[in-house]
């Protein structure tokens, strides 16, 4: 381990609300709380909302949190001021980038006269499943159809992504990091094989943000979303993100619209008119306790390197491999083996997996279950360190040796895994 960092991170890891003995290896699902979002959102109610009432949205900037706030995390994904907006969810973000990037490629085909027509939405079998709905519902309300005349969502393996990329296909929509696995799509490669194809591309960056270096602006990406309860520690069902490349600012329609992505959302004009700028991905009234949540979030960054995150993410993953490998055979590694493969997280396999992480965390080791047979460990350098990696294998070589997962309360599911 990189003293260096020891320190570096002793400061951050004071940061965040954990409970005394628990080990929390699932950063990647829901952040932990950051000590400054509770009084953050305690201020917001009792100096802002309690005392200015409606004035807040002037008086207290509640306005302009969207922008502000898209900014701060623009900095954390490599994108110009500007370009980045905190809004709404990763779900309807993307059904915003992906309606506006359909409407790009027909409305280009138009001024060429293009008789080819692109009406393929690329993605792949590792993409969260969630974005894949997104897209089939999408599609269906455009048309899609059986017999040609519509578009269609194309799944291919993970690895044969640059191979299907041709010139049926209009949009290539991935999310970066597999949310199973961790595996690693090449941004900037899959990106520039797109555009030398004609070839709009959306990047899901939900498992990325926050967990290791990102240059949306070196990779040329066209769109990216992102959510702000992981790696960003918003809290539950914080603000998602949304970027779009600044010179597809004026050019992109999103089906979705609404009054505050409005050119002037209080003129109250019967017709839409899309603001300029990157704004008109905004739709409804912003969230603002949610959003000053997320706001006092990201003051962990502040004086933050991101290498020095990857840096020490990779120290503690392959401390965490070495460690199960050595002691609980059981296991099968689902992750990539190469670090540089993999984002922020690690998964084994076991035939039991509900039922084991379950008991992992009954015993304060808390992790997830991602069906049908993988237990996910998140790793976050922020708040967490070398003991507890060894803690937490520790305790998962006793549940393991000792059955302790066979027991009926560990394999009842509940809702959420």
């Amino acid at each position: 381990m990189n003293p260096r960092l020891d320190t570096v991170f002793k400061a951050t890891r004071h940061l965040f609300e954990v409970p005394e003995g628990v080990v929390y290896l699932d950063g990647n699902s829901l952040g932990p709380l950051p000590k400054a979002s509770r009084e953050r959102v305690r201020h917001v109610i009792d100096d802002q909302w309690s005392r200015q009432l409606i004035k807040g949205w002037n008086d207290a900037g509640w306005i302009d949190l969207p922008q502000k706030v898209g900014d701060r995390i623009a900095k954390l994904v490599g994108a110009p001021a500007g370009s980045v907006l905190a809004t709404d969810s990763t779900s309807v973000n993307l059904f915003k980038v992906l309606s506006a990037a359909l409407g790009m490629q027909a409305e280009r085909a138009v001024e060429v006269s293009d008789t080819a027509t692109r009406r393929v939405v690329l993605s792949d079998t590792g993409n969260f499943p969630n974005d894949l709905y997104v897209a089939q519902g999408l599609l269906r309300a455009l048309g899609d159809g059986p017999h040609g005349t519509g578009y269609e969502l194309r799944t291919v393996e993970p690895q044969d992504v640059a191979d299907a990329i041709d010139e049926t296909v209009a949009v290539l929509m991935l999310t970066q990091t597999d949310y199973r696995t961790g595996r690693l799509h090449d941004m900037t490669n899959l990106t520039r094989r797109a555009h030398a194809a004609g070839v709009l591309t959306i990047w899901d960056l939900a498992h990325s943000a926050g967990a290791f270096p990102v240059d949306l602006e070196a990779a040329g990406a066209d769109f990216a979303i992102g959510c702000g309860y992981k790696y960003l520690n918003g809290g539950p069902g914080a603000p998602a993100f949304i970027y779009v490349r600044p010179d597809h600012a004026d050019e992109a329609r999103p089906a979705l619209v609404g009054w505050m992505g409005h050119e002037a959302p209080f003129a109250f004009d019967l017709e839409y008119r899309p603001a300029p700028t990157t704004d008109r991905m905004l739709v409804g009234t912003p969230p603002i306790l949610a959003m000053a949540s997320l706001d006092a979030a990201l003051d962990v960054w502040d004086g933050i390197d991101l290498t020095d995150v990857r840096e020490r993410s990779i120290e503690l993953t392959e401390l965490f491999i070495a460690e199960v490998e050595a002691r609980c055979p059981e296991l099968e590694l689902a992750s990539p083996r190469d670090p540089h493969a993999r984002g922020s997280q690690v998964s084994f396999r076991f035939p039991d997996g509900y039922a084991v992480m379950q008991a992992l965390i009954a015993h304060d080791v808390i992790g997830d279950f991602r069906a049908p047979d993988i237990i996910r460990f998140g790793f976050t350098p922020l708040y967490l360190g070398p003991d507890d990696v060894v803690r937490a294998v520790d305790v998962l070589e006793t549940i393991l040796r000792d059955r302790l997962w066979d027991r009926p309360e560990y394999k009842r599911r509940s809702k959420v895994t």
